[in-house]
């Protein structure tokens, strides 16, 4: 029985308790969400982790990328990068490793992953054959391999057919198809004139997804990777097709969230979120940054973090980081750490939006010590206490409780002198009165 299963049966799960201790709710808050499709919990009976929740009323949950490609592959730098995510912050991790032995890698990053980990299977299934002699039952038994392994959720283009394809021609693209899952299906689909077989066996995918409670994370194939192609005919004749699907794995008791762009204006941020909410039923929504300009390679970090703070704020569910080595290379470990507080930063700023009650209660204690002036206490609450302290014990004033912003003209000194000089003042007056 899936989480969404035990869910609309009124059960409440041991993940549900987990999630709803984390975010302080009620577990019964997590199970009515969860049955709704609002919140998906996604976690896989052969994968061992505390629980993680997406959705509704929810913090804002972060993934990190990671994976070796055939250019670079070398797998403990791709675990030192899972612990270096894990440490500064993201909920999840996904494998994206393409080239050989990806099974290896898989199973080594799930039995070192302490959160929920996915995977885009036609990257195996690529690798391991031709595209062009792409069939339904191997596509499936890479899926069904995948989930049996303890993968927690997996992106599926499902949504990439013959007939979203076509609209995706019919208006004129700056950038194409950017997604690899994407242009993989739909070169596919246009040399052989058949249909994309996720599609065409659907409810075949949702059945091994059941077994194993995989969440199915339906992917964005045709997303736009410019920002002058976000919101065409292309993203939402997909979108279209994943309102349906949508209904119908969730029919068959298979937990689904919805990727979206991808390279979209900040203008446009907020209706992408709303459509994705209106067609698929409130289903929790992941998107990649977004991006809202597409001229700062080696700075997408700072343009992803702007478009994700628009999205969380929005009602977006789930961020997926973006680090300065976007559009160039593999990121580094460094990366990988810019990208996670990047998209923290992002997902922290929209969760102050959403009223997340533990967003605030974290933001108000450091403003708390900074009135206070308690550095130890500040360090505590930085999302990067490493970086905060260093910065304060490599300056001038490592010694002094001000910084060299100011240094002796310091405004919250000056602020807390007065406050304390009035303070004893009206305690004088007090005493003179009551005295009298």
């Amino acid at each position: 029985m899936t989480q969404l299963e035990a869910a609309r049966k009124g059960l409440v799960t041991q993940e549900m308790i987990e999630v709803a201790e984390d975010e302080g709710l009620e577990p019964t808050q997590v199970r009515d969400l969860v049955a709704t499709g609002e919140v998906v919990i996604p976690h896989n009976i052969h994968h061992r982790f505390r629980a993680i929740g997406i959705g509704k009323n929810l913090r804002t949950k972060v993934n990190a990328n990671l994976g070796a490609s055939n250019f670079h592959q070398l797998l403990e730098e791709e675990i030192e990068k899972l612990y270096t995510a894990i440490r500064f912050g993201a909920d999840s991790v996904m494998d994206l490793s393409t080239g050989t032995d990806l099974d290896k890698i898989r199973t080594e990053m799930i039995s070192r992953a302490p959160v929920m980990l996915g995977t885009v299977p036609i990257y195996q299934v690529a690798s391991e054959a031709s595209i062009m002699e792409l069939s339904a039952d191997f596509f499936l038994e890479v899926i069904e391999r995948q989930a049996r392994q303890g993968v927690d959720y997996m992106t599926l283009h499902c949504g990439v057919t013959r007939d979203s394809v076509r609209r995706l021609r019919g208006h004129e693209r700056i950038e194409g198809i950017v997604s690899r899952g994407g242009a993989l299906l739909a070169a596919w689909i246009e040399r052989t004139g058949n249909e994309n077989p996720l599609y065409e066996h659907f409810d075949r995918v949702c059945e091994i997804l059941r077994e194993h409670d995989v969440t199915i994370s339906l992917g964005d194939g045709l997303r736009p990777g410019a920002t002058g192609d976000a919101t065409d005919r292309g993203q939402l004749a997909e979108l279209l097709v994943l309102g349906e699907l949508t209904q119908r794995a969730r029919q068959l008791g298979v937990q689904v969230m919805i990727e979206g762009p991808g390279h979209v204006p900040l203008d446009q941020i907020e209706a992408n979120v709303k459509l994705e909410k209106r067609i698929c039923g409130g289903a929790p929504f992941y998107v990649l940054g977004p991006l809202t300009c597409d001229v700062a390679p080696g700075y997408d970090h700072i343009t992803g973090a702007i478009g994700g703070a628009i999205a969380s704020a929005a009602g977006t569910d789930f961020l997926c980081y973006v680090t300065p080595a976007e559009h160039l290379r593999l990121p580094t470990i460094d990366d990988v750490r810019e990208g996670v507080i990047a998209t923290r930063i992002a997902a922290h700023s929209g969760d102050l939006v959403k009223g997340v009650r533990a967003a605030k209660v974290w933001n108000d204690q450091m403003s708390r010590f900074r009135k206070a002036l308690n550095w130890e206490g500040m360090y505590a609450m930085a999302m990067d206490p490493d970086k905060a302290r260093r910065y304060k014990e490599e300056s001038e004033a490592a010694g002094s409780n001000v910084c060299t912003m100011c240094g002796s003209l310091c405004s919250i000194n000056v602020d807390n002198a007065s406050i304390k000089f009035v303070r004893k003042q009206a305690e004088a007056a007090e005493q003179v009165h009551a005295a009298s």
